[in-house]
């Protein structure tokens, strides 16, 4: 399968061309400090918090999940009856 995605290469050292990047590895360290050993960080965890992060609302997605938007879900049709 191949995804309608765009996609470019930033330069190195230039957070700023990566601005989503950075927001989302400010999530991270939210769960994960910075300092923490990754190595002992379980699978477990680690798939704890990508599925909080990819189920929590972003502005930038107007709200929605990265999720329902990934799976094309929405969420207005849970509530209809």
């Amino acid at each position: 399968k191949t995804l309608n995605a765009d996609f470019y290469f930033a330069h190195p050292h230039a957070s700023w061309e990566r601005g989503l990047n950075e927001n989302t590895n400010g999530l991270i360290r939210q769960y994960f400090p910075k300092g923490s050993d990754f190595t002992k960080i379980t699978l477990v965890e680690t798939r704890s918090v990508m599925d909080k992060l990819n189920n929590r609302p972003r502005k930038c997605l107007g709200m929605d999940t990265p999720n329902q938007l990934f799976f094309n879900i929405d969420p207005t049709v849970a509530l209809a009856t």
